[in-house]
Formats: C-alpha cells, sequence, structure tokens
C-alpha cells in the first residue's frame, strides 16, 4: 500500500494521504438506476465516463464506483452480480485508466475481485466483512486496502449507536484477522445514514473522535444524507451546504477521507478551513 516509484499511478498511496494537512476527498460514481441523489445519471457508459473525468479534474484523490444502490433507508432494488458487471464491464477499465485509485463499493466477492482484476485499488464493503465471509478472505488473499462500513439490518432509535458502531468495528476487525488482512489496510467508516435515525448519524458525526481509539484511518460519507433534510427540508440536489458543514465538522473529529458527490466544493471548503486552522 506504500506506494513506490515503480507502483502504477492508479494505486493508493494511503500514508501520503494521510499526511496532509486535510482529508483526501472520494469522488462518489453511481453507475445505478436507483441511487438516492444521483440515479439515472451516470447509467450510460459515456455519461458515467464523462463523471468519473469530472472527478479528478476537480480534485479527487479516489474515485468511489459502485454498481448496485446500497442507499440508507431502504428503497433501492438488489441486483444480481451479473448485473453489476454487466454495468461495470463498459467503464471501469477507463475509470482506471485515469489515473487515480478507484474503490470498488460492492458487497459481493465475485464483483470485488473481478474489479480488483481490472485495476480497482480498493474494495468498498458496506457490510464491514460480515455480510459474506468470502469477503474477508478475498481481501486477505489480494492485501488490498478495505473500507469497513458500519450498518444495519434495521434501525433501533433506543440504542447507543456510538457503543453499536464500535462492537461493530471490534467484529469486523476479529474477522479481518481471522482472514490475515493486515490491520494497516484497513479503514473505518461509520455509515452515516445506514441503519440510524437522523439523529443517530448526527451523534456519529458529533462523537466521531471516539473511534481514533481503534488506531485506523477513517472515513465519512455524510454527503446530501436525509440527516441534512431533517434539520433544513430539502431535497438531496439540495444539500450542499449541509453536506459540506457535516464534512468540516467530520474533519475536525479526525476524518482522514471525505466521500463526497461535490467534490471540487469539498475540497475547497477542507482547504481552507486547514489553511485557517493552520494559522492558530
Amino acid at each position: 500500500m506504500i506506494a513506490t516509484t515503480s507502483r502504477p499511478a492508479g494505486c493508493l498511496d494511503l500514508p501520503a494521504l494521510l499526511a496532509r494537512p486535510y482529508p483526501a476527498v472520494m469522488g462518489v460514481l453511481n453507475i445505478t438506476p436507483d441511487s438516492f441523489s444521483d440515479g439515472g445519471a451516470f447509467i450510460a457508459p459515456e455519461s458515467a465516463l464523462a463523471q468519473a473525468r469530472r472527478l479528478v479534474a476537480e480534485g479527487a484523490d479516489i474515485i468511489d464506483i459502485g454498481a448496485e444502490s446500497t442507499r440508507p433507508y431502504g428503497g433501492s432494488q438488489p441486483v444480481t452480480a451479473e448485473e453489476e458487471l454487466r454495468r461495470l464491464e463498459p467503464v471501469l477499465s477507463d475509470v482506471v485508466a485515469l489515473g487515480i485509485p478507484v474503490s470498488i463499493d460492492s458487497m459481493k466477492p465475485a464483483v470485488v475481485a473481478w474489479a480488483l482484476d481490472r485495476g480497482a485499488a480498493i474494495a468498498n464493503d458496506v457490510w464491514g466483512l460480515q455480510r459474506d465471509p468470502a469477503m474477508a478472505r478475498l481481501i486477505g488473499e489480494r492485501n488490498v486496502p478495505v473500507v469497513v462500513m458500519h450498518n444495519r439490518d434495521s434501525v433501533d432509535p433506543g440504542i447507543d449507536i456510538m457503543a453499536d458502531i464500535a462492537a461493530f468495528f471490534s467484529r469486523s476487525l476479529a474477522i479481518a484477522a481471522d482472514a490475515g488482512v493486515p490491520r494497516e489496510r484497513i479503514v473505518l467508516d461509520p455509515g452515516i445514514g445506514f441503519g440510524k435515525t437522523p439523529d443517530q448519524s448526527m451523534t456519529a458525526l458529533a462523537r466521531l473522535g471516539e473511534l481514533k481509539s481503534f488506531g485506523l484511518p477513517i472515513l465519512v460519507g455524510a454527503s446530501r444524507k436525509r440527516f441534512i433534510s431533517s434539520v433544513t427540508p430539502s431535497e438531496p440536489q439540495q444539500r450542499l451546504g449541509g453536506s459540506i458543514a457535516a464534512h468540516l465538522i467530520a474533519a475536525q473529529n479526525g476524518a482522514n477521507i471525505i466521500r463526497a458527490h461535490d467534490v471540487a466544493e469539498t475540497m475547497q471548503a477542507l482547504r481552507v478551513a486547514a489553511a485557517i486552522e493552520e494559522k492558530r
């Protein structure tokens, strides 16, 4: 995972990203018909590639590409591995060729393996290695970085969400260790909006620093999520301000990677905030 001069441009140099004074930005590329914020906008291969080029031009450090919607709060339609691959096949190689690390957002080991074979550099598992036992084995065998996200099958307003997240990550890390996944390959994601009430999502952001006790990088994806509308009623495309506010707070509380739809605006906000903070 530590880059050398002989490694291709699309490999992830995570230590270099973590050494910066502001978080890395992971740009979202959904090639799905039903993602909550931009479903269908990039389902055509030419549209997906144009969006990937825009994300790179806007300064994305990583592109996260997904071919099955995992939209929070339900409403997405599960698809087969074959359908995911059908959507990815005309797009992935061209996105990888843009030269920045590509993350494959899939809960299916077969899809992740296929994408890694074609140049993807990171696995992003929204079930934190706990849905399919083959996922952890695959990551261990391939020795690639993995984003381990907290998730729940149902929302429970009565639980201590931070205790639940911590217990979930402890289970994920045990699974990873058993499968031979090195800790330094793991990034933790509290899963804003997934299996959480809006209030619990905001609690996870406010108390994000507690997760630093794991000693691992943290990724936060609050972009356009519904909790923003619980504070200021809005549709997903109207939540840029709320997304940036959440991501700046996440950065202040220890986030190392921000997953965002609006890369240029997010990058500008993070860099300006870091520059101001330096003046302290």
